[in-house]
Formats: C-alpha cells, structure tokens, sequence
C-alpha cells in the first residue's frame, strides 16, 4: 500500500504529550509496543547504503540512521552530523529530516511536530519528531515518512542503489 505524504491519514487519538520547545525534545506517552520498534528498526536497516549505530547527536541509547554515502543538501541531516539524518529511540519515536513540502501535511494530520533546534536560524528547519508508531497502521506511515527522509538524505544515488 502507497501512501501519499503530501495527504496523509489523520493519525488516531491525541496527540503524545512531549517536552515541546524543551531540549532534550522527548515523547512522554505513547510509545511504541517492542514488536513495532523491532520492525521499525529491521527496515530502517534494510534502507539501501543505511548503517545503524549510536547516535552523533542524541542520547545513547538511540540508534543512528547513518549513510555510508550521503549526497544529500544540508537540511537532509541532523547537524553536526555530516551523515546522520535521523535516529529511533528507545521508545520509538524518530528525530529526522523531513523534505520541506511534506512537514505541513503530516504535522496537520498529527504524526510529527517540529524540533525545538529547528527553529534556531543555524539549524535545518526540516529537523522534526515523528511520533512512535503504535500499531501496524501507524508503522506502515512512519516507514512512508522515514522512506522519504532516507530519499532526501542518500539524493539521486539511493532511488539507483534499490
């Protein structure tokens, strides 16, 4: 099933509570169940040119969605990091870039909102949270939205490499 990004499904329910301007920005609810963040990170993992490890940016704990080969703009990662475009937490939630067109319709319909750090005029304001998926529903539209990240940060050289 395709899903068009530019007019995504509403997502159900409110919104996550989260830290909102604060930094660290963190999801305080609605988590992901293990076996959703499982498969949010196997096809993270299987994004052609991806390697996973600790983050460059964030806590510990969060896995890094790094590129062995990133050719994309700056605003396609999570600075300092010259590789990193977006990484999952522990509880299932994504810090990532977002292609510019797509951050109004998807935080109209409820899946993202955008990083504190991102409204600083030195960072990218395509640097947003994607809130944890917590069904097979909600997963399949955070792989759409990771998928489009992925594309934006691997350029014209990812679409090849599938």
């Amino acid at each position: 099933m395709s899903i068009d990004l530019t007019d995504p499904p509403s997502r159900s329910g409110p919104r996550p509570r989260t830290t909102g301007r604060e930094i660290p920005h963190d999801q305080l609810d609605q988590f992901s169940p293990p076996h959703i963040r499982a498969a949010l990170v196997a096809d993270a993992q299987a994004l052609a040119g991806v390697f996973i490890g600790p983050s460059q940016v964030s806590e510990p704990a969060s896995l890094a969605l790094r590129l062995h080969e990133p050719a994309g703009p700056w605003a396609a990662f999570l600075h300092p990091s010259h590789d990193e475009f977006g990484h999952i937490h522990r509880s299932g939630f994504l810090h990532l870039t977002v292609p510019e067109p797509l951050i109004a319709p998807l935080e109209r319909a409820g899946w993202i909102e955008p990083h504190p750090i991102s409204r600083r005029p030195e960072w990218p304001d395509t640097i947003v949270m994607l809130y944890a998926p917590r069904d097979e529903a909600e997963l399949a539209v955070a792989l759409a939205v990771l998928r489009a990240s992925w594309l934006q940060a691997a350029a014209s050289s990812a679409a090849e490499m599938e």
